[in-house]
């Protein structure tokens, strides 16, 4: 059709175009998709687009009517797929609806429309309105919560504490790691007034610290004693601080080899007390390095314990056998039951089958002597290695932090597997029998009174990755002494921490078998039942994300080139997606428990994971570029006939394939055995293009909750800690912090000043993405109140 006389023809031209442009990708991936047993509609929308184009390039008003039916039948289209679920239908609609406004804008429709023409003039305008109000409607409508929208909070009564009842001694605020306090001060009426009282900077950033080369993370997570903070950088230094002020008291700097770690990492220390003993190191902390030591420093002064191994130092690195700087060191702070230190260690993951041993020794706290040690890959009354022996290379390990019950006089130890993680073809049954469990040992002797195990022959990585947190359990009229085992796959067990046996249904269900030559798959693995599971919904094609038709439908055809059959897909050389992948739904975070509400309280996040092996020769050694277990790439698992790649399920545009909220925080009740409370937590406003703030972030750290029912968490992605009303999950505030805050928070009252504080840090997390620092940071209320 003619356009109106003097309409310029570049609005057509350039609109045209860039739909032709639309319509080719949408077309070619459409016919991909569809060979691959995937959805139909991007083939017809991408030739619906050229068609549209070519009529618009010609100035036929067809082009007009062609694309406003198109996007109509992408409207109806949508709603039949998804629904009215906003996040969903963004990608589908937003972009398609902003070609339509275009469109129907006075300058590209004169070209294309005669005068009077109102029903093709303003047809495509109407249809992406259409959208544009259909997604505001919808977001409008997004929910925050999943579960107990609109409860109310019971009111309990605040008991008055003795400010000392408030310290933090370890690493979960006590042996059981419950991460309860009972200070009170704070409550859900005043947290809104919390502020920002004092900051710390530790000096440990790889921009402070040029010549450290590895990837550095600060997720420590203080000790409060004595009015005194204890914590230790991701390089090993020690540092004491003033609890009031944050003022440094003093700092051991161990001077650990920076190109010694494949991430510097130190999650926290420990602290023992002697009440008998008096002077120099009565009080003491212990802390571990990345280059195999040992430490125990005054916790007065910081100096050297002399009387501990030789000048305060005990070498890790005894009966290991060979080892390089990337193999394996302790991250996790000791557990401390009587005199006795128990520590396991991380070891790299997907490297060899040749790594060091994942041995879990105790050392006594005065002297440093070795007490026991258990190697989960020899026979448990095996003796030690003799001389030029070591422990077993490749043993499951025990990276995370224990618990202990010093009643019953054990310790609980959460383990990995047999390393390399995503191929088991060489695993024997003594490698298996104790991986990916919860392993309950004898605190004075390293003998195993049970173990639990979470997944069966594991090729995941899904090693138990949280304390495992003691609390008691109400079971029918009484309550029962119980270990609540937080896991990657998102179930939580609940075991009797006597026994071991399960306080919660578990069963055995069948799985998916892989085809690997000489790989033994496990046929079931347990799953709890009665009991509330985080773990998500499987993943379809429908459910595939992205901010466009265009990134979408790239992860459809992701989705429809790999591997998936639910949970538990085995790796394959097609590759697979891993659902959740190796980060998990629940991490070394953990969880917190109020004993007073009975609640739960569990942050949980999810990306899927592309796993793709490649074959090669058993002897083959690792690539120049393979240093990094986490990153992106390929990992060479010497040692088997595979390596692996790992990556995360992202669009080109490095956005999640899987719709958001990608982020929770919930409460589940132990007397109902429900969800009380669930709803999205974090936004992606500090790592998102434009400080998009798309909400329920990815997160990784954990809570702690009060006796005044106030829970306190960092970890989302994005730079705050947050208070939520521990009874209902309503936001109570947030604090802005200076870096990524992917640790726990610790909260006490001060004996001196009588103050409740919140305190952080705020280090950032490099895998994540976050904003990086070296900041330790404590909220409190207004002096005056």
């Amino acid at each position: 059709m003619a356009q109106a006389n003097g309409s310029p023809r570049w609005p057509r031209w350039l609109v045209g175009g860039f739909l032709a442009i639309v319509g080719l990708v949408l077309a070619g991936g459409g016919l991909r998709l569809l060979m691959l047993g995937g959805s139909l509609y991007y083939l017809l929308a991408g030739l619906a687009c050229l068609v549209s184009a070519g009529l618009i390039w010609r100035a036929d008003r067809r082009g007009l009517w062609l694309y406003a039916a198109m996007l109509l039948a992408t409207l109806g289209w949508a709603l039949w797929e998804v629904g009215g679920a906003f996040w969903q239908l963004l990608p589908r609609l937003a972009g398609p609806a902003v070609i339509a406004l275009v469109l129907a804008l006075p300058a590209v429709r004169r070209t294309l429309t005669r005068a009077g023409d109102t029903a093709t003039r303003f047809l495509p305008g109407i249809a992406g309105l259409l959208c544009v109000l259909l997604l505001v409607v919808t977001y409008a409508n997004v929910p925050v919560y999943l579960v107990g929208a609109g409860r109310q909070a019971q009111a309990l009564p605040v008991p008055a504490v003795d400010p000392a009842a408030t310290q933090w001694t370890a690493y979960g605020g006590n042996a059981s790691g419950t991460r309860h306090s009972l200070a009170g001060q704070i409550t859900p009426g005043n947290a809104p007034k919390l502020e920002k009282v004092w900051s710390f900077e530790t000096g440990d950033t790889l921009e402070k610290r040029p010549e450290i080369k590895a990837p550095i993370s600060f997720m420590a997570t203080p000790l409060m004693v004595g009015d005194r903070l204890y914590f230790c950088s991701p390089t090993g230094k020690v540092f004491a601080l003033d609890a009031d002020t944050g003022k440094q008291l003093w700092m051991r700097d161990p001077q650990a080899n920076p190109a010694n770690a494949q991430m510097f990492n130190c999650r926290g220390v420990s602290y023992h007390s002697d009440p008998a003993a008096a002077g120099s190191c009565a009080k003491r902390v212990i802390s571990a390095t990345l280059d195999g030591r040992l430490l125990a420093s005054d916790a007065l002064t910081g100096k050297p314990c002399a009387d501990f191994g030789k000048d305060g130092s005990v070498d890790l690195d005894a009966g290991m056998g060979p080892i390089d700087p990337l193999m394996s060191y302790t991250t996790s702070p000791p557990a401390i039951v009587g005199n006795t230190a128990i520590l396991g260690s991380y070891v790299r993951d997907n490297f060899s089958k040749f790594d060091p041993s994942g041995v879990v020794r105790a050392y006594d706290v005065k002297t440093g002597k070795l007490l026991w040690a258990w190697d989960s890959g020899r026979p448990d009354d095996a003796p030690r290695p003799g001389h030029g022996q070591s422990w077993t290379r490749g043993s499951a390990n025990a990276w995370s932090v224990f618990s202990a019950d010093p009643k019953l006089g054990l310790v609980y130890l959460p383990t990995g597997n047999a390393t390399p993680d995503h191929v088991g073809t060489h695993r024997t049954p003594m490698l298996e029998r104790y991986a990916s469990s919860i392993v309950a040992l004898d605190a004075a002797t390293g003998t195993v009174r049970w173990h639990f195990q979470t997944v069966h022959h594991d090729l995941w990585d899904y090693d138990v990755p949280a304390q495992p947190v003691l609390f008691d359990f109400p079971v029918g009229n009484r309550t029962v002494p119980a270990l609540a085992a937080p896991t990657k796959r998102g179930d939580i067990f609940i075991l009797d921490r006597a026994t071991g046996k399960p306080l919660v249904g578990v069963e055995e269900r069948a799985v998916p078998k892989g085809k690997l030559p000489g790989e033994t798959y496990s046929p079931t693995q347990p799953f709890v039942t009665g009991f509330p599971s985080f773990a998500p919904d499987p993943l379809t094609e429908a459910g595939m994300w992205g901010t466009t038709p265009l990134d979408q439908m790239w992860c459809r055809i992701r989705f429809r080139s790999l591997d998936y059959v639910g949970a538990f897909t085995p790796p394959s050389e097609r590759g697979a997606i891993q659902w959740p992948g190796t980060f998990g739904i629940l991490n070394w975070g953990s969880v917190s428990i109020d004993p007073q509400r009975q609640l739960i309280i569990v942050n949980s996040s999810a990306v899927p994971q592309e796993v793709r092996l490649f074959r090669h020769g058993a002897d083959s050694d690792r690539p120049a570029d393979a240093t990094d277990s986490h990153a992106p790439g390929y990992l060479p698992q010497v040692g088997t006939n595979y390596g692996v790649s790992l990556l995360p399920m992202l669009s080109p545009l490095g956005i999640p394939c899987e719709a958001p909220p990608w982020g929770h925080i919930a409460a589940i009740d132990l007397k109902t055995r429900k969800l009380a409370w669930k709803r999205t937590f974090g936004t992606s406003q500090d790592t998102a293009p434009l400080g998009v703030q798309v909400p329920g972030a990815f997160n990784l750290g954990g809570s702690v909750n009060t006796v005044s029912g106030v829970t306190f968490i960092g970890a989302s992605m994005d730079n705050y800690v947050r208070a939520f009303e521990t009874a209902t999950g309503r936001e109570l505030w947030k604090g802005r912090l200076p870096a990524g805050g992917q640790a726990t928070p610790i909260t006490y009252v001060s004996s001196k000043t009588g103050r409740q504080y919140v305190v952080i840090a705020s280090g950032g997390h490099m895998y994540m993405g976050t904003t990086p620092g070296d900041y330790v940071v404590a909220f409190a209320l207004p002096a005056t109140q």
